[in-house]
């Protein structure tokens, strides 16, 4: 995709909405990694389902430990992966509380070493609680990337390093968000709704839909 239509793209999905956060329900950053955490292969709405009722009992690395992981398994069980999930966030809670004084780390390297982050999910945590400009790449992102040619990749990690390399440094912080609402809500996975896609001019995908 030529530089200028990328800068189209993103000026439409600003336009269309100019602050995009994630749709995960959290008010302290420790909240929004086990948030994040869970989502792991489940829908935002689901989690939020579970931390809903889970964050008023325990919503600090000390109150989830005290739950340990039979006690944190029946506010997620409804969350696909509950078991291993519940492993993850109670030795994650031990690490943050023995390294970190309790507090969830600034760095990729440092939020990787807890368990159950991978690199999305250490993206997801510096883009929207730190503030820094990375892109996490998941299946709608992924899609969104290949289908447009915005930045087609046969992994995740080379549609991140290719977004990293096409997004303007004045869309980078919010990039991530505007391409996953796209995936989720436009550019789905069976039908794409095309008709009603802002950015369906500049996308060259070859079986845009219709109707």
């Amino acid at each position: 995709m030529k530089r200028s239509d990328v800068i189209e793209l993103f000026s439409r999905l600003r336009e269309l909405d100019p602050h995009p956060t994630t749709e995960l329900a959290y008010t302290t950053t420790f909240e929004l990694l086990v948030a994040v955490v869970l989502s792991a292969q489940a829908t935002d709405v689901g989690v939020n389902k579970a931390t809903r009722k889970l964050y008023p009992v325990a919503n600090t690395p000390q109150s989830m430990l005290a739950l340990g992981e039979e006690g944190l398994k029946r506010y997620i069980n409804t969350i696909g992966l509950f078991n291993a999930k519940a492993k993850n966030v109670i030795a994650l809670c031990q690490l943050l509380i023995e390294q970190h004084d309790g507090e969830v780390p600034r760095t990729r390297e440092a939020l990787e070493a807890l368990p159950g982050v991978g690199r999305k999910t250490a993206n997801v945590v510096l883009n929207t609680a730190f503030g820094v400009a990375t892109i996490a790449v998941d299946t709608h992102i992924f899609r969104v990337a290949n289908r447009t040619g915005l930045a087609p990749g046969k992994d995740v990690r080379a549609v991140e390093d290719k977004l990293e390399k096409v997004v303007p440094a004045e869309f980078k912080q919010d990039a991530h968000h505007w391409l996953i609402l796209h995936g989720r809500y436009v550019c789905k996975a069976r039908k794409p709704d095309c008709p009603h896609c802002v950015i369906r001019d500049l996308c060259r995908y070859k079986h845009k839909t219709v109707d």
